[in-house]
């Protein structure tokens, strides 16, 4: 079967699992590929007009069982199409496009990981720790932040790693944002041996470009980009980089992402010119 092509599932569970946050696995086809940590799915419901357009959603999780499989997802309510999503019910039929995009590499050489998550960009650094793909470091460390206590999810799938956790209000553990917590230690990492990857909002990503500057960390990161089509045909997710050649070009976070080398991005800067990060 081709990767792009949509095949039909039907819900197993859609539940909160914290204010405006849902988990929700889909039983899909046996013949539905085994995605990669960072990959997306694009859903839509089956039997209803809206929303009208499919949505992204980062793996949180899958399994492969005798004649079929299911993909878990973990998202958050941001706008009318996830809202409407969230009210179906066990059962509901859905349309299920993926696995998508370019997920992470493995850390090969690597002796230090270090998974940093924003909010539900928690869900494809779960997604990487439970697929085995870290086989073979020496140690994980994780830093996951949200707004509140109430909305940290993921943390019971991250047992096992050296968990650190904040909120931006306080409410549970340190008081500040996920970077705060990384740049506390990131003095304490050997840059050759360690490597990052990381999900969240655009200015959380942003700020991790700026901490680490030329520390010649690896760091690779997953975007959260709008998208319309998944397939790199509308455009609509494109984001500047920084080519081979050093100029500047475009790529499709859906179709050459979502997962970039952090050192690769230019962001915009305040005053609208372009900022990226030197090759450390």
């Amino acid at each position: 079967m081709d990767e792009t092509q949509a095949v039909r599932g039907d819900i197993v569970e859609n539940r909160a699992v914290a204010p405006g946050h849902f988990q929700m696995s889909i039983r899909l086809p046996g013949s539905f590929p085994t995605p990669v940590p960072g990959q997306f799915v694009m859903v839509r419901s089956a039997d209803h007009e809206e929303p009208l357009l499919a949505r992204p959603f980062s793996v949180y999780g899958f399994q492969r069982r005798r004649g079929e499989t299911a993909v878990d997802l973990l998202y958050r309510t941001a706008g009318r199409g996830t809202a409407l999503l969230s009210r179906l019910e066990p059962g509901a039929r859905l349309v299920v496009l993926g696995p998508l995009g370019r997920g992470f590499a493995p850390p090969e050489g690597m002796k230090k990981v270090i998974l940093l998550a924003g909010g539900v960009g928690v869900a494809p650094l779960v997604f990487l720790l439970r697929s085995g793909r870290l086989a073979g470091t020496n140690a994980c460390t994780c830093y996951v932040g949200a707004r509140t206590g109430e909305q940290l999810t993921g943390l019971e799938l991250l047992r096992g790693a050296d968990l650190h956790v904040c909120t931006d209000d306080g409410s549970r553990a340190f008081c500040g944002q996920v970077t705060d917590l990384l740049r506390r230690d990131i003095g304490g990492y050997d840059p050759p041996e360690t490597m990052i990857y990381a999900c969240g909002p655009s200015p959380m990503i942003r700020t991790l470009g700026r901490l680490l500057g030329d520390r010649p960390i690896r760091c690779q990161v997953s975007l959260e980009e709008r998208m319309a089509c998944g397939l790199g045909a509308c455009l609509g997710c494109a984001v500047a980089v920084r080519g081979e050649s050093g100029r500047k070009e475009y790529r499709r976070v859906c179709k050459d992402g979502p997962v970039f080398d952090l050192r690769e991005i230019l962001f915009a800067s305040p005053g609208g010119a372009e900022e990226g990060q030197q090759n450390g």
